[in-house]
């Protein structure tokens, strides 16, 4: 089959062939609708890799075959199937209860790392890590759901907010972009803080309240806060930061109110770093969230169909295209999630 692989001697994604995978125990064999480009993807590529490796960790399609020992789950060839990244784990132990990369038992592996990616024609996954995909929610769009998207639900959901509240959404890419049709959604107020126009025009689009350029704007913080009307100094219920951009880090405690969470999603290249004293005594409060473990999936798939979320993509029709989008989404040029579609 063919794969889409970082090659590590030429500095960029190739187009190989390379054995088609057999399921393992408690394993289905998928053949990819769709495979999504994710930024984390780039952390890959960054890693010290010795042979080509099939990157891509987000994607969706249709089960090909069943290990005997994954029968009788509820799933039969032919389905229509979501899944997250990691195989080889318990899904039993504490570690797993609270990420399966925390496994206690095995060594997980995460899909497009340690693990062959879902950029190929076929991909093997866990079965404990498939949901039947609902009918609006179609195999050949939906890759950027899974990660990307369950992520972006995880994370709105546990701001802790009721409707009416008000959520600061920071980098309005594509995970911030599906954050705030969540976001609206559950009836959230809703402002988008980015640094580019067009992408800050398309959350406007999908129903933020109001957005800024805190690079143009350098009173963004004060002018967002004025918006939200809320009396003397008083910022967002809670602020989500989507970018990995340090900046984006170092605004998010002017943006929440007293005792506000603050939400980590984006993953800078040298962590975050926030101030002892203020997490201490209380001045905000740090959360995080990803896309979890197996069993929270239902919920955001359901979410998701009930209220037609979708993500605004750019879609290929070949692997040879990936290493172009690899190659826009470095220089910073994408205002939607990329996908290839598979025939």
């Amino acid at each position: 089959m063919k794969a889409a692989q970082w090659d590590p001697a030429q500095q960029k994604v190739v187009v190989n062939e390379v054995p088609k995978p057999s399921p393992g125990a408690g394993q289905f064999l998928v053949k990819l609708a769709s495979a999504s480009l994710c930024h984390s993807d780039l952390m890959s590529m960054a890693l010290p890799h010795e042979q080509p490796v099939t990157i891509g960790h987000e994607g969706a399609g249709y089960i090909a075959e069943i290990h005997p020992s994954a029968e009788n789950r509820g799933f039969k060839v032919g389905d229509a199937i979501g899944f997250t990244y990691i195989v080889n784990y318990c899904n039993e132990c504490e570690g797993c209860a609270v990420h399966n990369n925390h496994c206690l038992t095995r060594e997980s592996r995460v899909q497009g790392f340690n693990e062959p990616g879902l950029f190929a024609e076929y991909a093997t996954v866990d079965a404990n890590s498939c949901i039947i995909l609902p009918e609006n929610l179609p195999p050949d769009t939906s890759a950027p759901m899974f990660c990307g998207g369950i992520t972006a639900f995880h994370c709105v959901d546990s701001c802790e907010l009721t409707p009416g509240q008000w959520l600061v959404i920071i980098g309005c890419g594509g995970l911030g972009q599906l954050a705030c049709q969540y976001a609206k959604a559950m009836g959230f107020k809703v402002i988008g803080v980015d640094i580019n126009d067009e992408i800050l025009s398309m959350a406007k689009a999908q129903g933020a309240d109001a957005v800024f350029n805190s690079r143009t704007n350098k009173n963004y913080a004060e002018d967002a806060k004025a918006f939200m009307d809320r009396g003397p100094n008083k910022g967002a219920d809670a602020v989500a930061v989507f970018s990995a951009a340090d900046a984006a880090y170092q605004s998010a405690p002017k943006l929440v109110k007293l005792g506000g969470i603050i939400m980590v999603v984006g993953l800078p290249k040298n962590g975050v770093t926030f101030e002892a004293l203020d997490i201490a005594r209380g001045t905000y409060r740090i959360k995080g969230d990803s896309t979890g473990i197996p069993s929270r999936m239902k919920k955001a798939i359901d979410f998701t169909a009930k209220h037609n979320i979708k993500p605004e993509v750019e879609i290929y029709k070949s692997l040879d295209d990936v290493n172009g989008m690899v190659e826009r989404m470095k220089r910073g040029e994408l205002t939607k999630r990329q996908l290839v579609q598979f025939a």
